[in-house]
């Protein structure tokens, strides 16, 4: 088992295959384990690194709730890949960590080659009831352990990896009940119950010149206006709404989501993925 010592804490990290680093940072409801069919497919033409945010073990569990922020966060993957010497990398996330790999991009700019935002944007639209529930959520964890949080897989985001693959479902709902209450408690008051909107990134977005590819389930309403957001602000980034899909597109149809990310990757290594040609506010080109 491979861990880095970062920022204060260990972090767990796994790399299989060896080429140009593709690192995966993981979503609130998983872990490192949640990339095994990225990490099974990437790995045949990339160096791809997951790895355990702090607050989820094996990596260590901070009882502070100041010990977790995003900007903590994107800090402690700035840390994973100065332990890996690694200068530069394609930097991918879903949710939590689709949120954790845009922010990198903003903060760490010529440290991303490119970046893949995942069903990234909840609680953008509506960030006092998101941060209300966030908080409640997290007392009750505390309170019942994870075992409170089985309405938490049974949303209308998170109904459709059921529906589709109910032995990877069950998989992941394991996977889930595993995870540390207090370090899941303090991840969702501490990141989520805190972080900016999507919309408050505006400026620091437009400004950003990373190759950065958009994704989200067409059926993940909380993330399909800042999706869309993202892609408008976004100079050098393409967006991509899976049919039929909820929040973790990655397990719900990995061989799409897979894809998709390799065309985007070669595109960007090849030199021929595009900037936007902007327009006035009209649309019509100036």
């Amino acid at each position: 088992m491979a861990y880095a010592s970062v920022n204060g804490v260990s972090l767990y990290y796994e790399e299989h295959g060896s080429g140009y680093p593709l690192v995966w940072s993981h979503e609130f409801a998983g872990d490192y384990r949640s990339w095994r069919a990225q990490v099974q497919f990437f790995s045949r033409r990339y160096r791809v690194i997951t790895y355990n945010a702090r607050g989820y073990p094996p990596s260590d569990v901070p009882e502070k709730l100041d010990d977790y922020t995003q900007e903590q966060s994107v800090d402690d993957l700035l840390g994973l890949l100065e332990h890996l010497k690694i200068e530069r990398a394609h930097i991918g996330g879903l949710s939590m960590g689709g949120n954790v790999a845009l922010n990198f991009g903003l903060t760490y700019p010529e440290m991303a080659r490119s970046l893949v935002v995942a069903g990234t944007g909840a609680g953008s639209t509506d960030v006092e009831p998101f941060r209300q529930n966030v908080n409640m959520r997290a007392d009750r964890m505390r309170a019942g352990g994870m075992e409170a949080m089985g309405d938490y897989l049974n949303s209308g985001t998170r109904v459709q990896l059921l529906r589709k693959d109910p032995v990877g479902y069950e998989e992941f709902r394991q996977g889930f009940l595993e995870h540390s209450p207090i370090g899941s408690a303090l991840t969702f008051s501490g990141v989520q119950g805190r972080r900016p909107p999507i919309f408050d990134l505006e400026d620091r977005m437009r400004a950003l010149d990373v190759p950065t590819l958009v994704m989200t389930g067409d059926e993940d309403e909380p993330c399909i206006e800042p999706s869309v957001f993202m892609k408008r602000c976004i100079p050098r980034s393409g967006l991509v709404m899976m049919p039929q899909a909820g929040h973790a597109i990655n397990l719900e149809d990995p061989e799409l989501f897979n894809r998709i990310v390799l065309d985007f990757l070669t595109a960007v290594e090849q030199g021929s993925w595009a900037t936007r040609e902007w327009g006035d506010e009209s649309g019509a080109l100036v």
